[in-house]
């Protein structure tokens, strides 16, 4: 419900469909602080199963859209706050997820690169709970010169590994930060860490070596702008 209500609450959308159950129309009405658009359609289970697919989780609610228009990266960094970059993180639940800690966080911008990134689908805006509509997903096609752009902007760029070291969001002394985040399996780059101005880990006294990369993310932020 999240999801989709925040679909409809954005002017920028192009809505074509909205299915609504008996059971959720009355709740997701209420919630709207637009009025329900005209192409809104009473569904039967059947209809959410023949489109979604028998295990989707879907709360009597699904909204058929036009795609986001592209953000460029010049306009996303006008927005204030810390920026995310993601080195070929590719699952679209981990990629919503993050940028529903990037709303959280308040950053200004989410950045992939575009060959290794996934698309805007169902599954990521459901994990991103609204914030696909609040955080701009910037797709650029080479992340070691996107990395040299936010330099230009006196953005320092920190590459979140755990062979740097510690994470001190108060170490920044108000100085505008990135974080880059590396993929699921391998971590960063080379040359994606090689051009970050410094390599930090988070500081974990446990017995696990590593996070998953949207809690790592959502940890990361808070240490950015934790002394702020």
């Amino acid at each position: 419900m999240h999801a989709s209500q925040a679909v409809l609450e954005n002017p920028h959308r192009t809505v074509h469909r909205i299915l609504l159950s008996a059971e959720a129309q009355e709740d997701f009405v209420k919630r709207l602080s637009v009025p329900l658009p005209a192409v809104a359609e009473r569904a039967e289970r059947a209809q959410f199963t023949a489109l979604l697919g028998a295990d989707t989780v879907h709360q009597g609610v699904a909204v058929l859209v036009e795609p986001l228009e592209a953000t460029d990266l010049e306009d996303a960094l006008e927005r204030p706050g810390p920026v995310l970059v993601l080195d070929q993180v590719t699952d679209p639940r981990n990629v919503g997820a993050i940028l529903r800690s990037a709303a959280a966080f308040g950053a200004a911008c989410v950045v992939m690169q575009d060959r290794h990134a996934p698309e805007e689908s169902a599954a990521l805006a459901k994990a991103a709970s609204g914030a696909l509509e609040i955080v701009p997903m910037v797709r650029v096609v080479n992340l070691a010169r996107c990395i040299d752009t936010l330099k230009q902007h006196d953005i320092w760029t920190i590459g979140l590994d755990a062979g740097g070291g510690r994470l001190d969001g108060g170490s920044l002394g108000g100085r505008r930060a990135a974080l880059v985040l590396g993929s699921e399996g391998d971590g960063l780059r080379r040359l994606t860490r090689e051009g970050c101005d410094e390599i930090a880990g988070l500081f974990m006294p446990g017995t696990m070596e590593s996070l998953n990369v949207s809690v790592a993310a959502a940890i990361g932020l808070y240490e950015l702008v934790r002394a702020g």
